[in-house]
């Protein structure tokens, strides 16, 4: 690759990992905030989660329709990233959960602008010989970030949910600034609408068939997002806040780290088989961390974060070959974030029913996830069937 492409998409990956050091800080935070301290039911917590996703839902599809009236609106992702600095210091403000969701949905409105426009510039600006290894990584990096942001959060407990907002939007900011100097160097690369063209690029999948598995995928993993999460195990394994955080960051690097091989293989072998093999992952997980053990928990947070990890970078090379690219990546994320919406929603109703106590202690919450599971283990034989 040429050197100033090289450079633009080497900064995109570091905005990956500073941004998300910012956003990884502030979600446990914010979690045990709203649970301990202003006493939200675990059904508050799961809208106070899905709050955020269902803004991220609505601005993924906006940016992506925006991108398509010129390039150079990119920026608008830079300035919404910036943005997040703002908000997260309405946080400590707050005195119900009420406020809470509220300034979720304004941090998700703004991350929806922000990620998508950074997934898209990366995927459409990578050859695409190499284009799901280098998404993998942009992910990777995003995930050591998480990594080290729920270590930054056991750290630094003692602070108070003031002292760490500072922290999160000092992050923020320097992301939106490296954002921005990445778009400047990679402006000749980035096409966010193509003429259809019968001897142009093409995707590999269906565009279609790769939305409703996505959707599906973001329904099920859905256990794994946010607020809910640090709840759930915490509560369910009886350990203490900075010890959750920590195990739940551990899972999400390790699942991202070895999603790299899933994209590998996508790259030189098959997209179709990977999509089949995350599909299944998938569709296990929540059977698994409905077991109340914790090496059970774990091990289904971890095939959860490990099918979603792999299968984003594959679906986003998908993506970007199809003719609106801006809009496809933009409407993947959007769905995604919305399917996330249902599925966070279903776990929060869902919870109050309370375990089955049979062989293992089964929480039944996650249980609730065996419909949408065996939709997805379909909808991955079709995609076999049809060679894909």
């Amino acid at each position: 690759m040429e050197r100033t492409r090289l450079i633009g998409i080497t900064l995109l990956i570091i905005s990956a990992f500073t941004g998300t050091i910012a956003f990884r800080l502030a979600t446990p935070a914010i979690a045990f905030y709203t649970r301990d301290i202003l006493k939200a039911s675990m059904l508050s917590v799961s809208i106070v989660s899905m709050s955020f996703v269902l803004a991220r839902a609505f601005s993924s599809v906006l940016g992506g329709l925006l991108l398509e009236r010129g390039k150079k609106l990119v920026y608008i992702g830079a300035l919404a990233m910036m943005g997040n600095a703002l908000a997260v210091q309405l946080y400590p403000l707050t005195s119900t959960w009420v406020q809470v969701a509220g300034i979720k949905l304004l941090n998700g409105f703004l991350n929806g602008l922000g990620w998508p426009m950074a997934q898209f510039v990366i995927a459409v600006t990578t050859p695409n010989e190499i284009r799901a290894r280098v998404t993998s990584v942009y992910f990777f990096f995003g995930s050591i970030a998480s990594l080290l942001g729920n270590y930054v959060y056991a750290y630094t407990v003692g602070w108070g949910l003031s002292g760490q907002m500072w922290i999160s939007s000092a992050f923020f900011i320097l992301t939106g600034l490296i954002m921005v100097a990445s778009y400047v160097l990679l402006d000749g690369w980035i096409v966010p609408k193509r003429k259809r063209a019968p001897d142009g690029e093409k995707p590999g999948l269906d565009p279609k068939r790769v939305l409703i598995i996505a959707s599906l995928m973001a329904v099920i993993v859905a256990f794994t997002s946010g607020e809910i999460t640090y709840v759930y195990v915490s509560e369910a394994l009886g350990m203490d806040k900075a010890t959750t955080a920590t195990l739940i960051g551990w899972a999400g690097f390790l699942a991202a780290m070895l999603s790299y091989g899933i994209s590998w293989l996508a790259d030189v072998r098959s997209e179709g088989r990977m999509v089949v093999l995350t599909s299944i992952m998938a569709a296990v997980s929540p059977l698994l961390a409905a077991v109340k053990t914790a090496p059970t928990v774990f091990l289904g947070i971890f095939l959860a974060l490990f099918a979603f990890q792999s299968f984003r970078p594959i679906s986003r090379k998908v993506l970007a070959s199809y003719h609106r690219s801006s809009l496809a990546i933009g409407g993947v994320n959007g769905a995604q974030n919305l399917s996330t919406f249902i599925g966070g929603m279903l776990f929060g109703f869902a919870y109050s029913l309370g375990e089955l106590h049979w062989i293992v202690t089964l929480n039944l919450a996650l249980l609730s996830f065996l419909p949408i599971s065996a939709a997805l283990l379909f909808e991955a034989v079709k995609l076999k069937g049809s060679g894909g």
